[in-house]
């Protein structure tokens, strides 16, 4: 990137003695952090002001550093909206006799959602219009869309200020009218009873965020009166409320990292008492679905480390009376289930491929659905219809755009309902290749990376590399398609998604190996896969870039300081950067329920092993690559503090002459904006700062 004469922003020290199990931690930095009030008030005190002054200073310096990007940005911004199909809607899914639609108009940032009755032609029913309900918003998202069983009513879940904390609210989808029931502070979830009046919905603590009681609300009576049906008193546990497929069973779920419980009340029975099904257990983790005299439980029981699904007599539901229906297997990953009238479909990850898995219950049939690529990305819809042949599911990979595609299980035809359509004239499949690689660790294991590049693209140590990992919660990012990721591709870059320890790519020993005293691996596995890419003549240092966004900004912020001399740029995004302050602190969202991922520091033993890779705590005297940080002024996931913080230590310590931008969006939380377009914008300006590093802006490839 060009020099530039913009002041740098220097942020005030005002040391802070943090102290814990005998070790002192001082924080110059501490004074950023802001309470939600202080955060929303109107009227500013001098302290709030300051904070807010200091971000804005940081806002400034990053437009200043940029803005002769601007142009391109905005081009890229253009060129990315010129493949997107403006006037697009879903697959139209029927659901108890309506057609339920999803759709877009051009010029529009938000959705429509509307519904057919019995047939597509019949006339449209448009339930929302968000375009209109978010007209006066920074940021609006609408969500929690659920119809009562008699097609009359819908609760409506919104936030307007990307904390997620939703008002839920109920509309007449006869007469159009938004009846004045409001309830706050939700999760944005409900379910109705089978009396089309109740419906039960979970609360979160309004300080720390936790989803922590279940309540009870009765159509026209003043939630005041709202009757509350569970608190969940743990505080490592959060709880929700769903609804069975059956539509017989309301159930109430807890929930923590390695255990789980669940409770259900016979629908029809709203005001009745919640029965237990299987008393919570630390290492017993089961998830519940209902299907004639049976529930039906994906659960990790007797050390089915990869989990294997069981079924139990609704009579009689605690561990003992479980029994196999598809056992454990080493090799295979059951993620999850689908039951039909006369099928059972199964959702599994063997060698870090999806697969679908179709068996009849009257066990004449058992099979899995062909997939041919190398690398791709599958996953079963809700498929809320429970009588019929037909299943709907997505595929796509790094080369293929998203589909939509019914299967018929009975005579096994398929039908492709939708593609997604890549405007503009240039795509064409066949121009991009994708790959897997395996790197092998420095101990020993092999790590698998999905490469995708254009065929055009010569692979040697000038080639830029943008390498992509996440690594926490068992969470596996898919091999999946991205139009706007070709502005990369075209270019010359090549994307890398390292399936790293941490994620469950390779079943759920995967994950265990990349957590609490573990974690040290995520980071270890994706710098041994950055080396793996140089050793192998794919890349090299001054062209090696990396990214990844809250967990996976953890991930940055550990990399580059482990090995900082084999990136050029790194992009961190709303990044779990403070973990030792953050993880003390069980005010703040999310803390208590995380103590089972990363550990629990006033554990000394987890203190220091947490401490030895925190980005904030090991910010060293040395030099750094290229960074722009981004963050959300109302994230409650990841504080905007952390990052704030971070980059103030780097300002503060760092030896190099390389870039450090931070960029804070004042109207937004941990997702970043809600339009599309003000997505697409975000997206750009992450490009653009990749390839300005690598003097691209003129658009040509190499």
């Amino acid at each position: 990137m060009k020099s530039t004469d913009a002041k740098t922003p220097v942020a005030e020290k005002q040391p802070t003695k943090l102290e814990k199990h005998g070790d002192v931690r001082i924080d110059n930095y501490f004074w950023m952090r802001l309470s939600d009030e202080q955060k929303n008030a109107i009227e500013k005190d001098a302290h709030t002001q300051k904070v807010v002054d200091y971000l804005e200073e940081e806002n400034t310096y990053y437009k200043e550093v940029t803005a002769y990007t601007k142009p391109f940005q905005e081009a890229l911004f253009e060129e990315m909206k010129g493949r997107i199909k403006e006037d697009d809607s879903s697959v139209p899914y029927k659901d108890n006799g309506y057609f339920y639609i999803t759709r877009y108009e051009i010029g529009n940032q938000y959705p429509i959602y509307s519904r057919k009755k019995e047939n597509l032609e019949a006339e449209e029913e448009v339930l929302f219009n968000v375009n209109e309900m978010a007209k006066d918003f920074d940021y609006y998202q609408l969500g929690g869309l659920n119809v009562s069983s008699d097609n009359k009513l819908m609760v409506f879940a919104t936030d307007t200020v990307s904390r997620r904390q939703y008002f839920l609210r109920i509309k007449n989808l006869e007469t159009g009218k938004i009846y004045k029931d409001i309830i706050e502070n939700t999760t944005g979830g409900s379910v109705w009873a089978n009396d089309n009046k109740t419906i039960f919905y979970t609360k979160k603590d309004p300080v720390t965020l936790r989803s922590s009681s279940v309540y009870r609300h009765v159509l026209g009576t003043p939630t005041s009166e709202d009757v509350e049906v569970f608190h969940e008193e743990d505080d490592t546990f959060g709880t929700y409320v769903t609804k069975s497929k059956s539509d017989k069973y309301i159930i109430i779920g807890s929930y923590n990292t390695v255990s789980t419980e669940a409770q259900y009340l016979d629908a029809d029975n709203p005001t009745g008492a919640f029965t237990m099904l299987q008393p919570r257990e630390r290492d017993l983790e089961y998830s519940v679905a209902h299907f004639g005299d049976y529930f039906y439980l994906l659960t990790n029981k007797d050390n089915a480390i990869n989990f294997k699904l069981m079924k139990t007599p609704i009579t009689n539901t605690t561990k003992e009376n479980w029994v196999d229906v598809i056992p454990h297997r080493d090799d295979t990953l059951l993620e999850d289930f689908s039951i039909f009238k006369d099928y059972l479909v199964l959702e599994e990850r063997t060698n870090g491929l999806n697969k679908i898995r179709i068996k009849r219950w009257d066990e004449t049939e058992d099979y899995y659905l062909p997939f041919n690529e190398e690398t791709y990305s599958v996953g079963v819809y809700a498929n809320p219809d429970f009588d019929t042949d037909v299943i709907r599911y997505s595929y796509n990979s790094f080369t293929t755009p998203s589909s939509v595609i019914d299967f018929n299980m009975k005579d096994q035809s398929k039908e492709i309902k939708k593609e997604q359509e890549v405007l503009g004239g240039k795509f064409k499949k066949e121009n991009y290749i994708s790959k897997r690689v395996w790197a092998t660790t420095r101990d020993g294991k092999e790590v698998a990376i999905s490469l995708v590049y254009h065929k055009d693209t010569e692979l040697n140590n000038t080639t830029p590399v943008l390498q992509y990992a996440y690594g926490s919660y068992g969470y596996t990012i898919p091999d999946s398609f991205s139009s706007t990721r070709l502005s990369l591709l075209d270019r010359g870059f090549v994307y890398a998604l390292a399936h790293i320890r941490g994620s469950e790519y390779l079943g759920r020993e995967w994950y265990e190996d990349g957590k609490m005293l573990n974690k040290k691996n995520t980071f270890n596995d994706f710098v041994d896969c950055s080396q793996y890419l140089i050793d192998n003549n794919y890349t090299c240092s001054e062209h090696l870039y990396a990214m990844g966004g809250s967990a996976g900004g953890l991930l940055m912020g550990a990399i580059v300081n482990m090995n900082p001399e084999l990136y050029n740029g790194i992009i961190a995004s709303v990044p779990f950067v403070d973990v030792v302050s953050t993880m003390l602190d069980d005010s703040i969202p999310l803390t208590t329920g995380e103590y089972d991922e990363w550990g629990n520091p006033n554990d000394k033993e987890y203190y220091d092993y947490i401490k030895s890779y925190s980005p904030y705590d090991q910010v060293k005297a040395k030099d750094y690559p290229n960074i722009l940080v981004t963050t959300g002024f109302h994230d409650s996931q990841v504080q905007y503090w952390e990052p704030a913080k971070w980059v103030a230590k780097l300002r503060e310590l760092k030896t190099d002459t390389n870039l450090l931008l931070l960029e804070t969006n004042m109207e937004a939380g941990h997702g970043g904006a809600s339009g599309r377009f003000d997505a697409l914008k975000e997206t750009a300006k992450m490009y653009t700062f990749f390839l300005a590093l690598e003097d691209k802006l003129d658009g040509k490839k190499n």
